[in-house]
């Protein structure tokens, strides 16, 4: 009992250096020390790992963590800290912005500065527009300079597939839509005409200009069911499935804008006419 006794004296005991903020009176300070010692490594790993802080500016990260938790009654100062923390997610939001904007390029980044104003005037109320208003907007933006970048980078796939549609379309047999769709009846069809609301059963074979299939049904030897009243499908295929009489076989070549347009979908690069073997079964 004497040596227990002995040791606990000995934590009650522990003061903290001149930097410190309080020196341990009694069992349960020490306890709170144990637990800010304990829990210290999983905050070690946190900061660096998660938050990225180096370790030579762990004072530093220190100094701002004692200000956090022991100025709480101050709501200037916690509205400061707070805005530090949140600074913080602005930058990795910048981050973001810049990838969809200018994707692999990385001699150009977005202004966090500009980021920076228009979160200010929002929470200010300078800037007149409701969220959704300036939403739309982001968007009407965002979809030209994505497109303005992508075709830096995908405009030779741009070219290639245009250079496609052209020497195709003079081809025995081939025929063009108003919209651009070219496609060529392999096998007439003699049942109904799929309408606004008819669920069209389907087998298809999809490829790259090049020849490379990147989707099969048959394949699959499993077809697909399309509900026309939410097909779920690229424009190209709704307008050509409209005109294929149940039992008819077509090899349909789709110019990029009635496909993904700007899209990266995996194997198909954006820009990409697709070229499609189109069965309707029923």
């Amino acid at each position: 009992m004497m040596a227990a006794a002995v040791a606990v004296t000995a934590m009650t005991m522990i003061s903290c250096d001149k930097n410190g903020s309080a020196t341990l009176k009694d069992g349960v300070d020490s306890l709170a020390y144990d637990c800010g010692v304990f829990q210290s490594e999983g905050l070690k790993q946190y900061v660096t790992m998660q938050l990225g802080i180096d370790s030579a500016y762990i004072d530093d990260f220190i100094k701002g963590m004692k200000e956090g938790a022991l100025n709480e009654a101050d709501p200037k100062k916690e509205a400061y800290l707070s805005g530090l923390a949140v600074g913080k997610d602005v930058q990795n939001m910048a981050k973001s912005l810049t990838q969809q904007v200018y994707g692999d390029d990385s001699t150009k980044s977005v202004n966090v500065k500009v980021l920076i104003a228009g979160f200010e005037a929002g929470l200010k109320g300078k800037d007149g527009r409701t969220a959704e208003q300036a939403y739309n907007d982001f968007n009407a933006k965002l979809q030209p300079v994505r497109e303005a970048q992508l075709l830096k980078d995908f405009g030779d796939n741009k070219a290639a597939g245009e250079k496609y549609l052209a020497e195709n379309k003079k081809k025995e047999g081939v025929k063009e839509t108003k919209s651009g769709l070219q496609y060529k009846v392999l096998v007439e069809g003699t049942g109904a005409l799929p309408t606004d609301t008819s669920k069209v059963e389907v087998n298809y074979e999809g490829r790259l200009i090049d020849g490379t299939v990147f989707d099969s049904s048959y394949e699959r030897n499993m077809p697909q069911t399309i509900d026309m009243s939410m097909p779920g499908v690229i424009q190209g295929w709704v307008e050509v499935l409209k005109m294929m009489p149940a039992g008819s076989k077509w090899e349909v070549t789709i110019p990029q804008n009635l496909a993904y347009g700007a899209q990266n979908q995996g194997p198909i690069k954006p820009f990409s006419t697709l070229i499609f073997t189109i069965e309707v079964l029923k």
